[in-house]
């Protein structure tokens, strides 16, 4: 994609033109108080592929995700190598480090392994994100009921989606990958530059959905391998192409 048609869809973005996710936090905002959080004249920051997000004590800020797929990590029961790890997407229009906002990220980061972020968030893809004092946000909420209304129903409904999404466990894999799928294009999915009818997915790889999914990489790979087969999606190098998300849909909800 040109350098000309990235300037243009995140200024789209970025002044409310462009359509958020549903249920994410800037698309709970009004264009209007999105726009006037913007006078605050906050920059975006680029993050390239692999880099991990300075979410960790001593960082300051939150960030909200314009551009990009991460991936968090989540050690429940310990960051040894043994234990086992919750691992969940965020896309386009949600925030991250939201737990800075309710001063226990102090408590959450010292159970960390030689102080590293008990949560890492990895870029998938390139990541544009906008870096927002915590002082600064918890200011903003106490202000405007609707901006913490809006990140309250978005901390909601990115729960119940991640039940939904990450926690059928007794589905069948074809089916979870297929929702899982459907979860990305929508979080994280752009229009293909060649075609509006179609939607790319850059970053999670094959062993990412695994272990997101708690499935082999192989389950995740021949799921994928149906898929294709059926002309719904396609797999490019460190990138999907959705041709049919409509069909998509249909699979993911075991119909």
């Amino acid at each position: 994609m040109s350098s000309t048609t990235e300037t243009s869809r995140l200024t789209d973005l970025l002044l409310g033109h462009r359509a958020m996710p549903d249920g994410s936090f800037l698309q709970r905002l009004s264009t209007r108080t999105w726009q006037a959080m913007l006078q605050a004249q906050p920059r975006t920051r680029v993050f390239a592929r692999d880099e991990l997000l300075p979410l960790d004590a001593d960082d300051r800020y939150v960030y909200i995700v314009i551009e990009g797929c991460v991936r968090q990590d989540r050690f429940p029961l310990g960051n040894a190598e043994s234990m086992p790890t919750i691992t969940r997407f965020r896309g386009i229009g949600q925030l991250v480090g939201e737990a800075k906002l309710i001063g226990e990220s102090k408590l959450l980061y010292s159970r960390s392994r030689e102080g590293r972020s008990h949560v890492p968030t990895r870029c998938l893809s390139q990541t544009v994100v906008i870096p927002w004092r915590a002082r600064y946000m918890n200011q903003l909420l106490r202000r405007q009921p609707e901006v913490q209304l809006a990140l309250l129903r978005s901390l909601e409904d990115r729960s119940r989606c991640d039940e939904l999404v990450y926690a059928t466990v007794t589905r069948p894999p074809f089916e979870r990958v297929s929702r899982l799928f459907t979860h990305l294009a929508d979080i994280a999915g752009v229009p293909d530059p060649r075609t509006s009818q179609h939607t790319v997915i850059t970053g999670p790889s094959q062993k990412d959905m695994a272990a997101a999914l708690q499935l082999s990489t192989s389950t995740v790979e021949n799921a994928i391998r149906t898929l294709r087969y059926h002309g719904v999606v396609e797999a490019r190098y460190r990138k999907f192409l959705v041709h049919d998300l409509e069909a998509l849909r249909q699979f993911a909800t075991g119909a």
